[in-house]
């Protein structure tokens, strides 16, 4: 009986050493290093990187060497792009388990930013058939703050409808196929349901206000009170203004809630879910360790014990995801909206303003001319 004792205490302090290991692996972040010189001989451009984790203050708007496309890409030349909260996520390196997942332990494996993009193809490789130069493009991509980037040509990229401007188009990649995705693979909506739209006036929200509109749902949105009219602008049947009234006493019940915003426990949603309900969450609470990973653990050990389902999205930026975005733009069915303009330089500061969580729709970072 000693001897299990023993070795079960032995088992314990080596996964508890493991574990304090790990924590000290993953939240160490290393100094951060200065921008290498562009190479000899080599184009160079503007663009925004980064080489440590941290705040705001660790983006540097420098010079660094221009991409060249590989047989299957293409080169874009940047006339706009869109700020996200994955921006802010990757360069605090937080959570914490992203680091373990594969951006970097220490510091970041990959120093540049940005993914939302809109531009114009500046060259294509020798295998590309779907492009060629001049083709006004969109969609999402690594290195998006920048003043060119490359796209494999099967990935998230799609040609711009001519009645969209660049800076809209470079509003639509992570949040746009985020919401579609949200509403049809995850919630499976049909028309005629009632959706409820938590936080609809941010950048995912604007676009699965209108979205499920466009699928046929009777949608409600929740916002702050200098947001209800926006919304109401963009499609949503009613609109709750979350400073004078919870969802949670309305009374309705829903097929499906999509919520951005995590306000609140997710058992008190359930009276207002019809019995075969979902409840979808997008993003995370800030933080570490707990914080953005609480709520998705928390659907996943609800769910097999009630009625509704609850689940988290994990968007992925497709091809075909993008293309049917162009064509609900080029119907006129969706339009994107803007917040605010930012130049490349202040990417900084785009950035520390999405952290706030108060953006109307999307920020944009203005990068070129959409001619010479």
């Amino acid at each position: 009986m000693l001897l299990r004792y023993k070795i079960g205490g032995g088992f314990l302090l080596f996964f508890v050493a493991l574990l304090i290991v790990l924590t000290f692996v993953l939240s160490h972040t290393s100094a951060c290093k200065p921008v290498l010189p562009v190479s000899s001989g080599a184009e160079s451009m503007k663009a925004l990187v980064y080489n440590c984790y941290g705040g705001p203050e660790v983006l540097a708007y420098t010079d660094v060497e221009k991409p060249v496309p590989a047989a299957d890409e293409v080169l874009v030349r940047v006339i706009a792009a869109g700020v996200n909260p994955l921006d802010w996520h990757y360069m605090r390196g937080e959570p914490y388990v992203m680091r373990a997942m594969g951006i970097g332990i220490g510091a970041p494996l990959d120093s540049r930013m940005g993914v939302d993009f809109a531009g114009v193809v500046e060259s294509v490789g020798m295998s590309v058939t779907e492009y060629q130069p001049g083709d006004e493009v969109f969609g999402g991509g690594p290195g998006a703050f920048a003043e060119y980037l490359v796209v494999p040509e099967d990935r998230g990229i799609a040609k711009k409808p001519a009645n969209i401007s660049f800076e809209q188009a470079a509003s639509v990649g992570i949040a746009g196929v985020s919401a579609m995705q949200a509403l049809r693979d995850y919630g499976k909506l049909q028309s005629g349901q009632k959706v409820l739209i938590n936080g609809a006036s941010g950048g995912v929200g604007t676009f699965a206000v209108q979205i499920a509109k466009i699928m046929g749902a009777e949608v409600t949105g929740v916002c702050s009170t200098r947001n209800v009219d926006m919304v109401k602008a963009i499609g949503a049947d009613h609109v709750i203004d979350y400073k004078n009234e919870n969802y949670l006493e309305s009374g309705e019940q829903y097929d499906l809630i999509v919520d951005m915003v995590g306000n609140h426990p997710l058992l008190s949603n359930r009276d207002v879910l019809t019995p075969d309900g979902k409840f979808v969450i997008v993003g995370g609470a800030s933080g570490n360790w707990l914080g953005p990973i609480a709520r998705p653990v928390g659907a996943a050990i609800i769910s097999p014990f009630v009625e509704q389902e609850f689940t988290m999205i994990l968007a992925h930026l497709t091809k075909d995801d993008v293309q049917a975005l162009a064509d609900l733009m080029e119907s006129g069915q969706l339009t994107p909206v803007i917040d605010r303009h930012y130049e490349l330089s202040e990417v900084a500061d785009a950035i520390e303003y999405s952290e706030t969580g108060r953006a109307r729709g999307k920020i944009i970072i203005d990068i070129g001319q959409a001619t010479e």
